[in-house]
């Protein structure tokens, strides 16, 4: 049996592997039971107040440095760098953990793309396309946008749809402003959205006065396609989306602070950063001014099988399509003290845990009380498209408290998905 107490504790112990890791991407999927252990990827703001729900110890939230931000959000599978300035090299990739080396998961897809991620996701995109995160902040954030396919494509980026769902193990607090505004009020006109951003050194700019907002409740979500306008509110989020970090800051002041206006034109070229009408023409407008928004893209979980009756609950909290597709789903998994199931997973899959211990595959897995920001953790899995369509056993070692898991997956991967206006039955 493999001596756990002797494995590292500590991130910087370990040994990076750089380049071609197809064999220790092989050796560790075998020692894993086709899953493979991911640390920590912590990703700071410079712009936002940390929420303080992301387990992270509080001693270590400035631990990029104090003009870096605060730490504000943790990144799940993911094989996308963070677009933040002054960043360090590897900052948002995460990093596979086996014995006393890593390697990132973005070399681990490249060196072995059908088993991680399957034939038909490698094939479309020779890389895992999607990622997750939670995102955690004290108040609001400013109301912005992602750009579409089309218009993040002019600066060489991709389009960014993202889903929202507010886990209620990370959300014993509401924090200062648990509501979110979404789109802009019908009637609002492109006028008025040019309006406002022309005002942008005068002071607050008014544009939330042309948005309305949401109460935000534990247990429910959203899907927001690009081009939509929202401000995010102080519920601590996970968010998966797709695999970009474009986005455009459409308000000037939030909560008493300046946003930079670099922040509005981060992915804009040069030539059109202070052309307001090409701003405005990155704005989804039928989308913004919907008067039936919250009936397009309200979510609320949807059980995917009756089977509570076996010990254990599989439920859709992040789904449907944005123009027609399918980029991404999620699903939280809740597994009864002592008990067990095996599910056949729709494809690869990154999965946290936020509640319990027990294991997956054999494989060891707790939410922790705490983490310092070095510290490897055992709540953080990608489980390979191989072992996922295999079957993948959860078992709650736990004769008291549930085993709770957030998962997401890949684009078109969960056909029986239902689309938004699904209900909890």
């Amino acid at each position: 049996m493999l001596d756990r107490a002797a494995e590292p504790r500590d991130i910087r112990a370990l040994r990076t592997l750089e380049g071609d890791v197809g064999s220790a991407v092989d050796a560790a999927l075998e020692r894993g039971g086709g899953l493979l252990r991911l640390a920590p990827c912590w990703v700071p703001r410079s712009f936002l107040h940390p929420g303080r729900r992301l387990k992270l110890d509080p001693r270590d939230l400035y631990a990029f440095g104090l003009s870096r931000g605060g730490i504000d959000e943790r990144w799940f599978g993911s094989t996308t760098e963070a677009a933040n300035e002054d960043r360090v090299h590897d900052e948002g990739l995460s990093y596979v953990v086996d014995g006393a080396h890593r390697f990132t998961l973005r070399d681990a897809v490249a060196a072995r793309g059908e088993t991680l991620i399957g034939p038909s996701l490698w094939q479309t995109y020779g890389r895992w396309p999607v990622y997750s995160k939670f995102f955690d902040n004290m108040g609001p954030i400013p109301l912005h946008m992602h750009q579409d396919a089309y218009h993040a494509g002019l600066v060489g980026q991709e389009g960014k749809p993202e889903g929202y769902y507010f886990p209620p193990q990370h959300n014993a607090v509401d924090n200062a402003f648990p509501h979110t505004f979404f789109g802009l009020v019908p009637g609002t006109t492109k006028a008025d959205v040019r309006a406002a951003l022309a005002r942008w050194e005068e002071g607050d700019n008014g544009i939330l006065d042309l948005s309305a907002a949401y109460r935000l409740r534990p247990g429910s979500g959203w899907l927001v396609g690009p081009g939509i306008l929202h401000a995010p509110g102080s519920l601590c989020t996970y968010e998966p989306q797709w695999g970009s970090d474009v986005f455009g800051m459409y308000q000037n002041l939030c909560e008493g602070r300046a946003v930079p206006r670099d922040l509005l034109v981060k992915d804009v070229a040069p030539a059109r950063a202070d052309d307001l009408d090409h701003l405005v023409e990155q704005l989804d407008w039928e989308s913004n001014v919907d008067p039936n928004f919250k009936r397009n893209h309200y979510l609320e979980p949807v059980p995917v099988s009756d089977t509570r009756a076996k010990g254990y609950a599989d439920r859709w909290v992040v789904y449907g399509r944005v123009k027609g597709k399918q980029w991404f789903t999620a699903r939280e998994l809740t597994v009864d003290p002592g008990c067990r199931c095996t599910i056949t997973e729709p494809g690869a899959t990154s999965l946290i845990v936020v509640q319990g211990r027990g294991a997956v595959n054999n494989l060891p897995v707790r939410s922790p009380a705490m983490i310092g920001f070095h510290e490897l953790t055992e709540d953080e899995v990608f489980v390979s498209h191989t072992a996922a369509r295999a079957g993948v056993t959860y078992e709650n070692l736990s004769a008291t408290e549930p085993l709770v898991i957030l998962r997401y997956f890949g684009p078109e991967e969960d056909p029986d998905a239902p689309d938004v206006g699904g209900t909890l039955q």
